[in-house]
């Protein structure tokens, strides 16, 4: 992924609580947490299009929410202010040192509408229902994406929505390198086999894809 730097403060934040962490094993598709600065470039709002993505889940004041697959909470905080102090965010990643940099950054911001939450590589473990899940730069990075959207489909409120956000394979901006990125129709099949289906395919985004899903509608 290209490389970019967080300001100071943030930085130092986040690599006081990673430098404290015990080392844990992971696999090696896994988002490096000494890596963080690298997801905190200065013009990821524009090409990364937060409000956009947030409209296409139908994410407003009072949602409850999931940013899976967290990583340095970047878009936590994003969601946190579009839902308000009425919504909820889950933020769920399955790193430890990833969970307690979230904290370092939502304490520091005052938010008091985001909960961390531990998950594993096949169940967020969401203690609710809930609105809409997204899961951005991320799946990517996913071990079992089946067993995990089957589990995550298990949360969703009846008409709550599922946001998939990763790279395109056609070359230029940021991300991971070509041979780790995704290809949509794969995602697609995924969730299909996850018992979920394609209500919209976003095409936004300069750099990635936007897939949509919900569960089926009797």
């Amino acid at each position: 992924m290209r490389r970019f730097r967080i300001p100071a403060v943030s930085a130092f934040a986040l690599w006081v609580i990673i430098g404290a962490a015990a080392p844990m094993a992971q696999h090696t598709k896994l988002f490096r947490p000494e890596d963080l600065s690298e997801l905190e470039g200065p013009d990821r709002d524009e090409w990364q299009q937060p409000g956009k993505i947030m409209d296409a889940l139908g994410i407003g004041d009072a949602s409850v929410v999931v940013d899976l697959g967290a990583g340095s909470g970047w878009f936590t905080i994003r969601l946190a202010n579009r839902v308000g102090p009425n919504g909820l965010v889950f933020a769920e990643d399955v790193q430890r040192p990833m969970i307690q940099a979230i904290k370092v950054r939502v304490d520091r911001l005052g938010l008091k509408n985001v909960t961390t939450v531990l998950g594993t590589a096949t169940d967020p473990h969401l203690p609710r229902p809930v609105d809409a899940v997204l899961i951005c730069d991320a799946y990517h990075e996913m071990e079992q994406p089946v067993a995990l959207l089957t589990n995550v489909a298990k949360s969703l409120t009846p008409l709550g929505r599922i946001g998939i956000v990763d790279f395109t394979k056609d070359g230029g901006g940021p991300g991971p390198a070509m041979e780790e990125r995704v290809d949509p129709d794969k995602v697609i099949r995924d969730a299909r086999a996850a018992g979920l289906v394609l209500r919209s395919r976003e095409t936004f985004l300069k750099y990635q894809y936007m897939l949509v899903f919900e569960k089926p509608r009797s």
